[in-house]
């Protein structure tokens, strides 16, 4: 089994690694350099047609790709600290969260980071420089959604840290590296972040 992996800031395999983290589950990886095209290489894409990362080679040679569908099977295997809810209302909570960080968050930071960020100019041809900035908006818009969302809790789906949490630090990180930051208003988002960043797995 091996994790092809790459490191900060992409959020996606971030995502695995926090996981793995907190599971206290340890794998071997391959590093795969984003800046180098090397996830569209034809070795990788032999792996992953779409050419992302992270992607889990099993021993067999077949591969999963997808952060949370990677994540499910090693909950599967190691269903202990559950990372996806306890009960059958918080499994459905942390689907819950994790869609909607996924659609209202990681979609206005990724549509900004394609049509807007300069790192982004030469592979995104062409960019859509005025959509890409409308997206500061729309993230902000969701980040104060968020903030009414996170009164009085302590985490994102369940009373306990999940994938879901995991989701949402992974895109906040990224979003503030390429620019997006949390606004100074935004209390609640700020306080959470602060508690999941201060999780060791965070520096996963």
């Amino acid at each position: 089994m091996k994790l092809y992996n790459s490191p900060m800031p992409a959020p996606n395999p971030r995502r695995v690694r926090i996981y793995l983290a907190e599971k206290g589950i340890t794998v071997p990886m391959s590093e795969i350099a984003i800046m180098k095209r090397e996830h569209k290489s034809p070795e990788h894409l032999a792996r992953n047609s779409l050419g992302q990362v992270p992607t889990l080679e099993l021993d067999d040679g077949t591969a999963i790709s997808e952060t949370v569908a990677i994540c499910r099977y090693f909950e599967s295997l190691h269903p202990a600290p559950p990372m996806f809810g306890k009960t059958a209302f918080e499994q459905a909570m942390v689907e819950q969260w994790v869609r909607r960080v996924e659609f209202a968050v990681m979609t206005p930071v990724g549509m900004f980071w394609r049509h807007a960020h300069p790192f982004t100019a030469a592979v995104v041809v062409p960019q859509y420089k005025e959509f890409g900035e409308s997206n500061r908006a729309h993230y902000e818009r969701a980040l104060g959604w968020l903030d009414g969302e996170l009164k009085g809790r302590e985490f994102l789906a369940t009373g306990d840290y999940t994938v879901a949490d995991i989701c949402l630090l992974s895109t906040v990180d990224f979003a503030t590296w390429i620019g997006l930051g949390i606004p100074e208003s935004m209390a609640n988002v700020r306080a959470w972040h602060e508690r999941v960043t201060a999780r060791p797995s965070s520096q996963a």
